[in-house]
């Protein structure tokens, strides 16, 4: 019955396809003509249906889905009233909705993805702290020579007259935090669906440490 479900509402959302996860580690998987694929283990669903938004009360239409489970004592009230019955959610997450809607309360898992899919994944990447040009920004440093001796990797000039004013101009690349954002990378591939273990193999690598939160999107 569940599957069903699923089927119906996939058929019906913008991507089509979509599931959360969390990122486990990399690993590398052989084709049948000996060629080696880089992949990244996720560990995915089941997701429950908690919300449909609709144009008429809330302004868009979206379909908000719940997983993984945590401690009650760690979830507010207003979150613990607002899916109340359906379980304690890790994570809730909303993705667009094109027409018709599941009912709530309804579970879907990685059975609804299969080897070939393409599709994009979403993820916070590696937070990395304060970093220099160098790292963060790929600066090929000062030169090693010519009575440079503890400039290898200084910025530069930043600012100055001339074009900019005397002034620092907006976006310039300097030194700051580095990671800990919002990553997308499309056009990756399924590799291989365990729905026994929730297992998904996504070919190359996907933002974030181990245990990222993870959303997986198929492309039309």
């Amino acid at each position: 019955m569940e599957a069903s479900i699923a089927d119906f509402l996939f058929a019906k959302i913008s991507h089509m396809k979509f599931i959360l996860g969390e990122k486990k580690h990399m690993t590398q998987v052989f084709k049948a003509d000996g060629s080696v694929v880089p992949a990244t283990l996720l560990v995915a669903g089941p997701i429950v249906v908690t919300q449909i938004k609709n144009e008429e009360r809330d302004g868009y239409k979206a379909i908000q889905v719940g997983y993984g489970v945590r401690k009650e004592k760690n979830i507010s009230k207003s979150v613990r009233g607002h899916v109340k019955g359906l379980g304690n959610f890790k994570a809730i997450r909303e993705f667009p909705l094109v027409d018709a809607a599941p009912e709530v309360g309804a579970k879907f898992d990685v059975s609804t993805f299969a080897e070939g899919d393409v599709v994009e994944v979403s993820a916070i990447s590696k937070a990395k702290g304060f970093q220099g040009v160098v790292k963060r920004h790929g600066f090929h440093g000062g030169p090693r020579t010519h009575g440079q001796k503890h400039s290898e990797r200084e910025p530069g000039s930043i600012g100055g007259g001339g074009r900019d004013g005397g002034r620092v101009a907006k976006g310039k690349r300097m030194a700051g935090r580095m990671g800990g954002e919002r990553v997308t990378v499309r056009n990756l591939k399924i590799v291989a669906v365990d729905l026994e273990n929730n297992h998904l193999l996504i070919s190359g690598a996907v933002p974030g440490r181990r245990g990222t939160l993870v959303e997986v999107r198929s492309i039309k």
